[in-house]
């Protein structure tokens, strides 16, 4: 009995220091992991959004709580020349495989859609991963939020054949977008001006 008592004291010991070491390198590289998930992630679709865009975006960006949601965003400002030509927000939606992240620019002169940028997805090859094609995202460019929605709900959008979740999913990113930028839109124009 005493050995199984000791045995269970040290594999508790073992464990907590095992846990505690984990939370500390999880807390000590959280700040280099959300760097390079700017960078390599988010950065490259904020120049499908804008590709003329002459700031830098990633180190610009902005974390607004979302009212919607009481989870932190980040806001990213898209200057030409130093002039504010669009704020992009990453929307999720629901694909194929998991959830589609799409970073969403927003022309906060006229409130339209200047373009869309895939972030995330694991669709399917050759159907749904169509949906980073420039034909597709093109599609989204100078519309309003509201005619963002595919042909058959009553859009603008025309839903890719074979791949319908996936376009459904892109759409519903965009509509999460929507909602955020909608919801933030004048702390964000204050706070970019």
């Amino acid at each position: 009995m005493r050995e199984i008592l000791k045995m269970i004291v040290v594999l508790t010991c073992i464990s907590g220091i095992s846990g505690f070491a984990l939370s500390s390198l999880k807390q000590m590289t959280a700040p280099t992991i959300e760097l390079q998930l700017l960078t390599f992630v988010q950065g490259p679709s904020l120049k499908q959004v804008l590709p003329d865009y002459t700031n830098d975006p990633v180190q610009e960006r902005k974390k607004f709580t979302n009212p919607l949601t009481d989870k932190p965003v980040n806001v990213f400002p898209l200057k030409v020349d130093g002039e504010l030509k669009a704020v992009a927000i990453e929307g999720f939606g629901g694909g194929y495989g998991d959830n589609i992240g799409v970073m969403v620019g927003f022309d906060p002169a006229d409130n339209k859609l200047v373009g869309i940028g895939i972030t995330t997805m694991k669709e399917t090859p050759g159907l749904g991963t169509r949906i980073a094609e420039p034909d597709f995202r093109a599609q989204f460019s100078g519309i309003s939020e509201n005619e963002a929605k595919l042909k058959s709900q009553g859009g603008v959008i025309d839903a890719l054949s074979g791949a319908t979740i996936s376009s459904g999913g892109t759409v519903a990113a965009v509509q999460d977008a929507g909602k955020i930028y909608g919801a933030l839109k004048e702390e964000i124009l204050q706070a970019f001006k």
